[in-house]
């Protein structure tokens, strides 16, 4: 198997059996098309079963002078997948990323927004426009319900059960989960659907996604960074602010106000508990507090 196959194998790999979203597919090509090119100058002869630890170490060690440890650990991960993928298809028989190690990175969290923040963030979005309405009601959602973009950006409203108290998302994977939704939730979608969507024409391709653009068209994950940047900077606050820190000032508030990690882990749809534990911030002070309040020997 030549690199042009191996990379459209490995593609719809990804796609059909890992079930991944668009976003990370392209980024694990890229991945690879980076090794790709190594190869090309290094020696365009060389093809996919040949590849060994060695040549593998002399790209990352290149790669290492200029880019970040959180870039070449991306790196290794994408070409760490692409040779698992030919073992499982016997193009090569022992995998040369076994003895390659992904360099140790700091767990860096988001900013987390106080719901003081959360509230001047709001209140700075001129409510006069359609898509001030709009995006009012994305930040409450993505902060009200801990989505990820891609999970508000495939919101659909036969997704919606209102009644029921809950919203269904499609997460990684393409899992499927419920998520309790609030009436102050609830009620900010209801004014979008009732008083902004329904005077749009909606191409038709889309006539079931709840969140749309100026030609009725889905929104994009670019459009959801924008909104949020925009607002930052309107409210005036001094943070580095994207989506993702609202779905984790969602899970950090939870935890403070007493939520459990198992809890806060099915909201977010996170399979391990671990990771759940990488988004929260637990403070000295709550270690101490937990401690003095439930240690029988406090």
């Amino acid at each position: 198997m030549n690199w042009e196959n191996a990379i459209k194998e490995f593609k719809m790999y990804l796609k059909l059996e890992k079930k991944m979203q668009d976003n990370s597919i392209e980024a694990y090509l890229n991945d690879v098309m980076k090794f790709y090119n190594f190869i090309n100058v290094y020696d365009p002869s060389i093809q996919p079963h040949q590849v060994n630890t060695e040549l593998l170490k002399d790209f990352i060690y290149q790669i290492s002078e200029y880019v970040s440890p959180h870039t070449q650990a991306r790196l290794i991960s994408g070409l760490r997948s692409f040779f698992h993928f030919l073992v499982l298809e016997d193009q090569i028989k022992t995998h040369p990323m076994q003895l390659i190690e992904t360099p140790k990175l700091a767990r860096k969290l988001p900013d987390v927004l106080s719901l003081e923040e959360i509230d001047k963030m709001i209140a700075s979005i001129d409510l006069s426009t359609p898509e001030g309405e709009r995006n009012r009601t994305i930040i409450e959602t993505l902060y009200g319900c801990g989505l990820r973009v891609s999970e508000l950006i495939n919101l659909k409203i036969s997704d919606l059960f209102f009644e029921e108290g809950f919203i269904q998302v499609t997460g990684k994977g393409d899992k499927q989960r419920l998520i309790p939704i609030s009436k102050y939730t609830q009620k900010y979608i209801n004014l979008y659907l009732n008083h902004v969507r329904v005077h749009q024409k909606i191409h038709p391709d889309y006539t079931d996604i709840v969140f749309l653009n100026r030609r009725g068209k889905q929104l994009s994950r670019v459009m959801i960074f924008y909104i949020i940047k925009e607002a930052v900077a309107q409210a005036g606050i001094d943070k580095k602010i994207s989506p993702h820190s609202l779905r984790h000032s969602f899970a950090t508030h939870l935890l403070e106000n007493g939520a459990d990690l198992r809890s806060i882990q099915l909201l977010l749809g996170h399979e391990s508990i671990t990771t759940t534990e990488i988004y929260l911030h637990i403070d000295r002070k709550q270690l101490h507090d937990t401690l003095q309040k439930y240690h029988p020997r406090a």
